[in-house]
This record gives structure tokens, C-alpha cells and sequence, in this order.
């Protein structure tokens, strides 16, 4: 048996005739084959298949052409072809089980909380080892005969971990899927951690701190992408809002926590617990991932179950079954796949239904054929060399001829460089203003996991909002409200005309409305940490400081994340590898300038420093709402605008630039 490749030629010896169209409204086949030697892409996504062959098509075999069809998840499978009576089905491969290859969009909804939930852990501790290791700084130093600033450098390595990384295994996780990317990087995480608690050098502590980063990172860049496998644009933003948390609340828990270990245990070697403990945790996390986390790339797993269709064919020729039966009148299509057996019994009680009817072989309306699946993305996915260098070099295209990108990273380094600076910041103020230890340093951490968790409640529960029903504009395009007299008075009826005319839910921009009030709060929690932080003055005070600037860091952390996906469908992972590169290399420098800000410009100079600069920042998110559209239409790689049938995006419209929709993969 000779298989012939798409767009190539090969001999096919004994094919009497080829397969025809006759009707392309039945099955869910994205091709035809026109000819022995290629495959044609249909304009329907639903094709039937009927062969016209001059030999009897109950007896296909090696001689008869392969047809190659593309696979997708809605594709109507088909039955092999037991209408052979010389031939016994006892022993026949069974058939694959298919259940493991399901859209993850269509996955149920706790094996998607199961995802989030690991997802979201990994996250949270991936920011708890960021933020433990600053508080044993002085410690290390000690350890490794290192000043304090030098230890401090091990914040600033991991970080640059977290910001290479995905640049080269984003792409890797496109080609072979999440899991084992996730799985890889899960041990170079624990085990990078466990070098950090064994090491005697700085040199050596610090390339432990940056495989930490590297491997932590996946945990944290990915995850995005594995929420944009199961969830649609519209049920998205609950689990992101449910991932940003985590990132903020693992980054006030790992202070807090490791504050308390280094106060106690600060004899001896037991303070290096602080990264014992965590080697324990992750250890946990990765049985977890290995036993319960599943595939979620979508294209994968339509590869692998080409694969096993592919392979079962096979198996069930060199048994002499050829050809699979695509249904006809008297048969319903599809194959039944309830178990391994499904397929070949499902297939024989049909063929011994059609004996009992008098038809000993398929006869009229049935329709056979020897056929392979393929995958259109994997024949349109460029080479791992290819899309490395692009994973590596478009990011950086983005952020210098992008507004929105160089604006949104701007914005988001910026407020995540403060999040890093109160690794610093925090134990150096409270010990200067207030004579707080590193435990009571390490406390004041919980104004930021209070603050996470609130932003994350508030933030899941605003989405429902932007779908009120008197906020979605209508099918057919008026303004005027269809909801009657739910909605109230004359007043109230105004008001949703003016926000549906001025501000629709349905734009990029609705990620932003909310953001434009709440990121006030990162400005004033500055302002207030700087002026408030004297010792007449409560320290309850600038705790509250922290609690208002953690919000707003949230907010802006989730709106830059939802906002460059919306906007930047084709090149979302490039838009957010870009912000995520900037981010996190600013806010691995703020912990080395952290002391010689506060010890030379003061807490006051600092607080109105850094507040100026967030208040200026702010102007990001307004600038977009009010002026978005006119600024994507301006982008050779932003949408411009949204198609809507009834209340629902149904997709974007190309920028009339680039006039390409096609997903440059995960997030």
C-alpha cells in the first residue's frame, strides 16, 4: 500500500475511477478529493462524499486511492466498512477511544475548574517564590559572602527567566501542546529551588534564581493561553480575573510567610527553609499536574486524534477491512464510539440490520471510501526554527510600531515594577518609621492578599454588567432599548442610550471602562503610602495604602491581559509577550533601587515620585475608550471592529492592512 501525499503525485495502480462530489450539505468534511493526488478545500464546512467507482464498492482494497479529508472537531466521523460477509469480525483492532480528544471548549464544566484551579495554584506559587526570597536577602548575603545588593540581584535573574522564556517555549507549547511544556518546566522549577537551598555561592544562587524564573514562568505566561483553550471570549473573563488574584496574592503571601520563618529560624541553617518548603509544594503541585491536568490545545489534540483514526484504519486493512461508509438513507451517520469495542460493533450490528432488510452489501445510498484525516493547522504551522525566531523578534515589531502595545506595556511594567518594589520597600519603611522586625514587616503582606482578594470578586462580578440586557445593542442595529419598560424611567432609559451610543459593550474598549476609574487607586495608594508613612501617623495608614495600590494593580494587570487579546486576536501571544518582557525586566531592576530611592529622596519624595508617575500613566486606558477605534483603524495588526449577530460578537473584521484573521496560536 502506496499513501499519496496532498500536492504531490504518486502512482496509484488499480484505480479504476476517483471520488466525486455529488452534495456538500451532510457530513462535517472540510475537502474533497477531486482527483487520486490532491485535496481541494470546500467554501461549506459540511461536505458529503459519494464514491462513483466501477468496480463494486463493497470490495474496496490496496489498489483503491486514499482520499485525504481535513479534521475538525465537528466532523461527522465514519463506519468501517464490515459489509464483507466472507470476511469475520472476531479479533478486528478495536476502535480508539475518542473521549480524551474533545474540544476543551466543549469540556465540562468542573474538568475546566480543575484546570483553572491547578492553573491558578501554579500561578500563586510561582509569585510566592518571587516574593519569599527577598525577605531572607540579608541572610544569603551572609551565607554566600555577598552584600545585601548583591543578593537582591536574585530578584532581578528570575525575573529575566520569566521574561525569556516564553519568547522560546510558547511556541515549543503550540507544536507538542501545553502538558508536557507544563510537565518540563514543573521540574526545572522544583528543582532550581532546591539549588537554591543548597548552594554556597552567589554565582551560583543567582543561575538557580534564573532556571527558578525560567521554569516558573510557563506557570504563569501560559495560563492565559490554557483559559483561551476552554473558554470564548465572553466566559473569559472570570477565570482571568480568578489567575491576575492569584499572581498578587502569591506575591503577598510569599513575604508574609517567608518573613516569619526568617525571624524564627534566622540561626543556623533552618531559615533555608524558606526554599524547602517551597520544593514540598511544588513537588505537590507537579503529581497534581501529572494526574489530573489534561491537554488543552486544540490543535494537538485534533493531531492526535488524526493520529489514532489514521493508525486504526490502517490496522483494520492489513485485516482486509478497507474503506469506511460515510451513512446512506437507511443509516445514520457518524461513528458510535461509547467504548474501545464501539466502532467494529456498532459497525456489525448495522451491517446485520441491512442483511435482514435483504441487503447483503451497502447497495444504494451508501457511500464508501479509503480515507486519511489531516489537520489543516499542522499544515499551515511554519517550522519550530521559523516560529522561535518570530516568537522572538515580533514581539519587539509590536512594541516599537504598536501605540497600544508600547503604552499598555509601558503602563503595566510600570505598576508592576511597584509591585516588586514593596519587596523592599515595605520591611525598610515599617523598620525605619514604625522599629517593625522582619515578622511584622512580613504582616503587613496581608493588606495586599486582602486587596487581591476583593479586586478578584469585584472583578469577576463586573463582567455581568457589560451584559445587562439594556446595555447590548440590538440585532438590528438601533439604539433604542428593547427591553420595554424593564428598564425603568425616562431617565434610566436615557442612560443606556447614551451608554450603548457612546460606550458599546460589544467594542475592545469595554475592557477598559472600569479600569479607567479603578487604576485611580494605584496613584493614590502611592501618594498615601509616601506621605502617610511617619511615625505620627497610625502604620494602619499606609497599610491601607498598600491595600488601595494592590487593587489597582490588579485591575490594570487584568484589563492589559483581556484588552491585547481582544484586540490583537491574530498576534495576541506576540502583544502579550511583549508587555510580559517589559514587565518583568522593570520590575526586576525596582528591588535593586529600592533602598537608594527611599534612604536618598525619603519616604515623602519617593510616595510623590512614583504617584506622579502612576497619575500620568492613568490617561492610558481614557485615551482608548475615547479615541480606540480611530487608533486601531490606524494599526496594521489590531482589529477594527466586531461583527455582531443579535447580542453576540460572532468575530472581528480584519484591519483592511493586513486583511488576516488567522490565530498566530496561544496566548
Amino acid at each position: 500500500m502506496r499513501l499519496c501525499n496532498m500536492g504531490t503525485s504518486c502512482e496509484i495502480s488499480g484505480a479504476e475511477s476517483v471520488p466525486q462530489v455529488k452534495d456538500a450539505s451532510l457530513f462535517g468534511l472540510d475537502s474533497f478529493q477531486d482527483g487520486p493526488n490532491r485535496v481541494v478545500e470546500t467554501d461549506s464546512p459540511r461536505v458529503m462524499i459519494e464514491e462513483t467507482l466501477t468496480h463494486n464498492t463493497s470490495f474496496l482494497d490496496a489498489n483503491t486511492p486514499i482520499t485525504y479529508l481535513y479534521l475538525t472537531f465537528d466532523t461527522a466521523l465514519a463506519r468501517p466498512n464490515l459489509s464483507n460477509g466472507a470476511l469475520g469480525y472476531d479479533g478486528l483492532p478495536a476502535c480508539p477511544d475518542l473521549s480524551q480528544y474533545v474540544d476543551p471548549l466543549a469540556w465540562p464544566a468542573i474538568r475546566k475548574g480543575i484546570m483553572v484551579t491547578i492553573s491558578c495554584v501554579a500561578t500563586g506559587f510561582t509569585a510566592y517564590a518571587a516574593g519569599a526570597y527577598s525577605q531572607c536577602a540579608d541572610l544569603i548575603a551572609a551565607d554566600v559572602g555577598s552584600t545585601h545588593e548583591g543578593a537582591l540581584v536574585g530578584v532581578t535573574t528570575f525575573c529575566l527567566g520569566f521574561a525569556i522564556a516564553p519568547m522560546v517555549l510558547a511556541p515549543l507549547s503550540e507544536v507538542y501542546g501545553r502538558y508536557p511544556i507544563f510537565a518540563v518546566a514543573g521540574l526545572i522549577f522544583v528543582v532550581s529551588q532546591a539549588v537554591c537551598g543548597v548552594v554556597t555561592n552567589l554565582a551560583g544562587m543567582l543561575i538557580a534564581r534564573f532556571f527558578t524564573g525560567v521554569g516558573g514562568s510557563v506557570f504563569s505566561t501560559m495560563v492565559g493561553g490554557v483559559i483561551a483553550d476552554m473558554y470564548g471570549k465572553e466566559d473569559r473573563n472570570t477565570p482571568m480575573a480568578l489567575f491576575s488574584g492569584a499572581v498578587l496574592v502569591g506575591t503577598g503571601l510569599g513575604p508574609l510567610t517567608a518573613g516569619v520563618m526568617v525571624e524564627r529560624w534566622s540561626e543556623g541553617q533552618r531559615w533555608k527553609w524558606v526554599f524547602w518548603h517551597q520544593v514540598i509544594m511544588d513537588f505537590v503541585l507537579m503529581i497534581a499536574v501529572a494526574a489530573f491536568f489534561k491537554e488543552s490545545r486544540g490543535p494537538v489534540l485534533l493531531s492526535r486524534k488524526a493520529k489514532a483514526l489514521n493508525g486504526w484504519y490502517h490496522e483494520l486493512e492489513e485485516r482486509g477491512v478497507f474503506g469506511v461508509s460515510f451513512g446512506g438513507r437507511d443509516d445514520d451517520p457518524g461513528v458510535v464510539v461509547s467504548g474501545p469495542e464501539g466502532c467494529v460493533l456498532e459497525a456489525e450490528k448495522r451491517v446485520q440490520a441491512r442483511i435482514a432488510r435483504g441487503r447483503s452489501t451497502p447497495g444504494e445510498g451508501v457511500q464508501l471510501q479509503r480515507i486519511r484525516w489531516v489537520v489543516k493547522a499542522d499544515e499551515q504551522r511554519a517550522s519550530i526554527t521559523t516560529m522561535i525566531k518570530v516568537s522572538l523578534f515580533r514581539p519587539f515589531e509590536l512594541l516599537f510600531t504598536e501605540p497600544i502595545v508600547f503604552f499598555f506595556s509601558l503602563w503595566v511594567s510600570f505598576a508592576w515594577a511597584i509591585l516588586y518594589l514593596t519587596f523592599g520597600s515595605i520591611p525598610l519603611v515599617f523598620q525605619r518609621q514604625y522599629e517593625f522586625g522582619i515578622e511584622q514587616s512580613g504582616y503587613v503582606f496581608t493588606a495586599m492578599i486582602i486587596g487581591s482578594i476583593l479586586a478578584t470578586t469585584v472583578g469577576i462580578y463586573q463582567e455581568g454588567l457589560l451584559q445587562h440586557p439594556s446595555w447590548q445593542s440590538r440585532s438590528d442595529g438601533s439604539d433604542s432599548d428593547g427591553s420595554g419598560s424593564s428598564s425603568g424611567t425616562t431617565g434610566a432609559r436615557t442612560l443606556w442610550e447614551s451608554l450603548r451610543r457612546r460606550f458599546p459593550a460589544e467594542s475592545p474598549e469595554s475592557r477598559l471602562y472600569f479600569t479607567c476609574f479603578t487604576s485611580v487607586l494605584l496613584p493614590a495608594g502611592l501618594y498615601l503610602f509616601g506621605f502617610a508613612s511617619q511615625p505620627s501617623i497610625h502604620w494602619m495608614v499606609p497599610a491601607l495604602a498598600i491595600f488601595l495600590a494592590s487593587i489597582g494593580i490588579f485591575y490594570i494587570y487584568l484589563a492589559t491581559f483581556n484588552y491585547l487579546a481582544d484586540t490583537y486576536q491574530t498576534y495576541a501571544s506576540s502583544a502579550l509577550a511583549a508587555q510580559s518582557f517589559c514587565r518583568n525586566v522593570l520590575g526586576g531592576a525596582f528591588p535593586l533601587v529600592t533602598g537608594p530611592l527611599i534612604r536618598n529622596l525619603g519616604e515623602n519624595a519617593m510616595g510623590g515620585l512614583l504617584g506622579a508617575i502612576a497619575t500620568a500613566l492613568t490617561v492610558v486606558p481614557w485615551v482608548l475608550v475615547l479615541f480606540g477605534d480611530k487608533i486601531r483603524r490606524r494599526s496594521a495588526f489590531a482589529i477594527v471592529s466586531v461583527l455582531k449577530r443579535g447580542n453576540n460578537p460572532v468575530g472581528p473584521v480584519a484591519n483592511h492592512k493586513t486583511g488576516v484573521r488567522a490565530q498566530e496560536g496561544g496566548i
